[in-house]
Order: structure tokens, then C-alpha cells, then sequence
């Protein structure tokens, strides 16, 4: 269905924050229009999309209603219900990701399952259903090794490191012990975390960004350095992982693979994530089509663009909150100072400390001048009224 004004294409996007703000932003630069579905009327999406409307996007009439007014329907984060899009698909409207490919992903024991009957690389995993179970894990993987929370867990909530016997009971008690619900994974001791953005079309054709390295702080991304410093085979390898783990999961649109790179050269799969990702915002600068435009073209069926860098070098670096307060921060015109320097706020009202208020991209002619201007850039903000 078509704007019937503008004869435009209008997406729905299932989920207001920031993911959403920015494929609103890229759709626009195409003159596609965008109604964008959140529980909250101020959500950084309803700041730039065609129309927002408040409503839980885990309300299958809710979404319906939406959903008969656009030509195709997406989702900003995996949390929402896979029996949403599938009553959308039973309508014959198209969603990306489909809804059997967004179940295969957000429960993790089942994304595993998945890659490994496909024959790719990933952890030691078992699912634990009892603490008797988290014992044989801790008999089999050693310590340290991971318990995680099958569904639900992001920027490392719903993760934890067990180190020692000590660490079982108040683990397997902190999550709950439910059965059905967690995850033993065995640690790996990787040289590097990588990951790569691909786009796929319903046609079957595929656009991969560059692998980059990633670097985390307490389980959350703190900068993307693009391309990896990696070996041409590594980086071969880790293409071919990615691409086929995508392809496993029948996936649609553009989908982050997160990746281990190991000191032997092993490339393992961490996780997916059925949706544009954290790992891919550099694109938007530095690649000719960013993930979020493909998205956009893979939605609608429109060829894909390339995704070739527009600079030898590129540095993301995720802008966390360092204070509750307010969500504008404090030395944005001193960032603007920096050299190359490109800002991305979210919109977000209010700050908390760790959460994501935006990010900052450099583009540069080597690594490491790409990356002492991003940290010279992220170094200028605070959201802390008192600094």
C-alpha cells in the first residue's frame, strides 16, 4: 500500500528507539514514508518518522491495524513476539524478518541448535534446566563458562560469568531456576570479537559490509574499528560464516552476526540479530549504502546498494550515559570542533548512566587517526550536570 497523496511507499516499523529513529532518517532520504509503533509518544522515533503512534507493539490488533495501511512491516529489536508477524504473514503482508526466522533467533538455545545442524562454527553450548544441569555444564565446559537467559538479554543483561563452584547457586538463583529459560555456554579465550552486517533480499541477493572488530565494556559495544585488522583468509572466513548463518536462519534485511576470532584463526559464531545493529552504524557515514538504507530497499524489494567504504578507515564510538540527567549533553559545539567528527544524538529525553544516547563516527585515511579523533570527540560530552 501507497501513500495515496504522494504515491510514496510506507514502511511500519514495529519499535520507537533509536534503531528505528535511523532507518526513519534513511528512509526519508528515499522519500519513503515511515509509521513507527511504541508504547511511548516520545520515543526517538516519533521525533522523525511520517507518523507515530503510541500502542505495544506486542498487540496483535494493535499491529494488524497498522500493518494494513503499509507496504511492508519491520522490527527494531527482538523482543517482540514472532506470533505478531506470523498473524501479519497470514494476511499475506510481508515482514522482515519473517516470523520463523525472528523465532529461530531470540531464543538462544534454538539459534544454536539451528547453526549447529547447519555445520557452523560456534561455542560449547547446553541447555540447563536444573542446577543439576548447570553442575554437568561447569563438569563439562570447566571454569570459567557463561549462563545466559535464552530469551530476552541484550548489552550483556542476562548474562553471567561463572568462575568457580561458588558462583552456581547464586547464579542458578538470581535467574530464577526455571526450566526452559537458560543457557550454559562454554568461555572462549578469543584473539578479537568481530562481526559483519548483511543485507538480503527476498530475491536471494546479498550485500556484506566490511568485518570490523568490535570492543565491548561491561558487556556493552563500545567501539566499532572498521574494517578488522584481520588476515585476507580471516576475513574471507569470517564473510562466509556470516553469510551462511544468515542464510540458516532465513533471514531478511539487514542482520548483525556477532563473531569470535580465535588465536588458531577459528571464526565462531556468537549471536545474530535479526535487525539492523549497533555494529553497523559506522556504515552511515563511511559505506556508499548503509545498513539501514538496504534495509530499507530489502523491505520494499528495490535492489541493493553497495556497500563498498567510502574511506580507507572508520571509527564508531558508542555514546553511554555517565550520569542521570538530562538527555542533551554538555559539549557538543567542543565536539564539533574535532576534525571529521560526526554526531549522532537519539533524541532521548532523559539520560541514565550506561544507557545509549548516541554515537560518534570518524572517517580517516588510517586506523589509528580515525581513532584518536573519535576518542578526542567522545572525551568533549557529558550528560553529568556537574562537570
Amino acid at each position: 500500500m501507497t501513500d495515496m497523496a504522494s504515491n510514496a511507499p510506507l514502511i511500519g516499523i514495529l519499535g520507537g528507539g533509536q534503531l528505528a529513529r535511523m532507518l526513519c532518517i534513511a528512509a526519508a532520504r528515499l522519500g519513503v514514508l515511515t509509521l513507527t509503533l511504541e508504547r511511548d509518544s516520545d520515543c526517538p522515533a516519533a521525533h522523525v518518522s511520517s507518523r507515530h503512534i503510541e500502542g505495544d507493539w506486542n498487540d496483535p490488533r494493535t499491529v494488524r491495524e497498522l500493518a494494513r495501511r503499509c507496504d511492508a512491516i519491520t522490527i527494531e529489536n527482538e523482543f517482540i513476539d514472532a506470533g505478531v508477524l506470523e498473524t501479519l504473514e497470514a494476511d499475506s503482508i510481508r515482514t522482515v524478518p519473517s516470523s520463523l526466522c525472528l523465532a529461530g533467533i531470540q531464543d538462544k538455545l534454538r539459534q544454536r541448535d539451528i547453526l549447529r545442524r547447519h555445520g557452523i562454527p560456534s561455542p560449547p553450548f547446553a541447555p540447563v534446566d536444573s542446577r543439576d544441569d548447570l553442575e554437568r555444564a561447569a563438569h563439562r565446559f570447566g571454569y570459567p563458562f557463561l549462563l545466559k537467559l535464552r530469551r530476552g538479554g541484550y548489552d550483556g543483561k542476562g548474562n553471567r560469568t561463572l568462575r568457580s563452584p561458588g558462583d552456581i547457586d547464586p547464579a542458578w538463583n538470581d535467574f530464577g531456576g526455571s526450566p526452559g529459560t537458560l543457557l550454559a555456554e562454554g568461555f572462549c579465550r578469543f584473539r578479537m570479537e568481530i562481526a559483519q552486517m548483511t543485507c538480503r533480499a527476498a530475491s536471494g541477493e546479498t550485500a556484506d559490509w566490511p568485518v570490523v572488530e568490535t570492543l565491548q565494556k561491561d558487556h556493552v559495544c563500545h567501539m566499532v574499528k572498521a574494517p578488522a585488522d584481520i588476515a585476507p583468509g580471516e576475513r574471507r572466513k569470517a564473510r562466509e560464516v556470516a553469510r551462511a548463518a544468515v542464510e540458516a536462519m532465513g533471514g531478511t534485511g539487514s542482520i548483525g552476526v556477532e563473531m569470535f576470532l580465535t588465536g588458531e584463526g577459528q571464526v565462531l559464531v556468537n549471536e545474530l540479530a535479526p535487525r539492523v545493529h549497533n555494529s553497523g552504524h559506522y556504515t552511515i557515514e563511511s559505506c556508499i549504502a548503509s545498513q539501514f538504507e538496504n534495509h530499507v530497499r530489502a523491505l520494499l524489494g528495490w535492489p541493493l546498494g553497495s556497500t563498498a567504504m567510502t574511506a580507507p578507515a572508520a571509527v564508531m564510538i558508542n555514546i553511554l550515559g555517565d550520569a542521570d540527567g538530562p538527555g542533551f549533553p554538555r559539549g557538543v559545539k567542543d565536539l564539533l570542533d574535532v576534525p571529521g567528527a560526526r554526531l549522532h544524538l537519539y533524541g532521548k529525553r532523559e539520560c541514565r548512566r550506561g544507557r545509549k544516547m548516541g554515537h560518534i563516527t570518524v572517517l580517516a585515511d588510517s586506523a589509528e587517526d580515525a581513532l584518536e579523533r573519535a576518542r578526542r570527540a567522545a572525551d568533549t560530552l557529558s550528560f553529568d550536570r556537574n562537570r
